[in-house]
């Protein structure tokens, strides 16, 4: 059934009833997935043969806070802040048998608090607030951006490096911002333009972090989480 928005039936020519897609197109989509597909794993691959090293003191960095009955924020945006919030949601429900939980704090999980600071305040502050009302010194935060630029993210770095916390920055492309920024301790930068294999490379990474922290912590079970 023709839609009458000529930009969208020539995108989506079937709409016009030309029937199903021919031969070569079927050809180009089943080659679009096979080489998106490539490019995702050879992000994946590269940024852990460059920066492996990288991931394991950001593991022994996360370890240290759980060690001290720390706890672990987590902020992002958009989809970055679905990131955040599955960070959180394994360090607090740990799907492997035998690992306990450790304190993980969402911060993009509050949206009456979100929307309060950032019409009344500005959202360049929905982070900080909320930090500033939870956060102690020996606790660490987990901020994950793929521009590296997201000025929520980094007032929050700049006011939890003042608070004594651990800061930690998930970046692509050049790392932004946050790579340059001295208030984030360590900052973990996929070399890429392509928002989706950041995205990708990204959940690999917290994945990864999260087994070596437990792994790091393995000998310490029983202390950790008691008062």
């Amino acid at each position: 059934m023709p839609t009458g928005d000529p930009e969208l039936e020539n995108l989506y020519p079937f709409l016009k009833g030309r029937g199903p897609p021919g031969a070569g197109l079927a050809a180009a989509l089943l080659e679009s997935v096979r080489s998106k597909a490539a490019d995702s794993v050879g992000t994946s691959q590269r940024f852990f043969a460059d920066h492996a090293g990288q991931v394991v003191e950001v593991a022994h960095a996360l370890a240290d806070v759980f060690r001290h009955q720390g706890r672990l924020f987590t902020m992002g945006n958009g989809g970055s802040s679905c990131d955040a919030a599955h960070v959180a949601v394994e360090f607090l429900h740990p799907i492997t048998a035998g690992r306990p939980a450790l304190t993980a704090i969402n911060l993009t999980s509050d949206v009456a608090m979100m929307t309060a600071v950032g019409n009344d305040v500005g959202f360049a502050h929905v982070f900080v607030r909320q930090l500033i009302a939870q956060a102690k010194p020996g606790d660490g935060l987990l901020g994950i951006s793929t521009s590296g630029n997201s000025k929520n993210l980094l007032a929050a770095f700049a006011k939890a490096r003042e608070m004594g916390l651990t800061t930690i920055g998930l970046a692509g492309m050049d790392g932004g911002d946050m790579a340059r920024s001295g208030a984030v301790d360590h900052c973990l930068v996929v070399a890429t333009d392509s928002i989706h294999r950041i995205q990708e490379c990204h959940v690999a990474i917290y994945h990864i972090l999260w087994d070596l922290v437990h792994t790091l912590l393995a000998g310490e079970r029983g202390a950790i989480g008691s008062p």
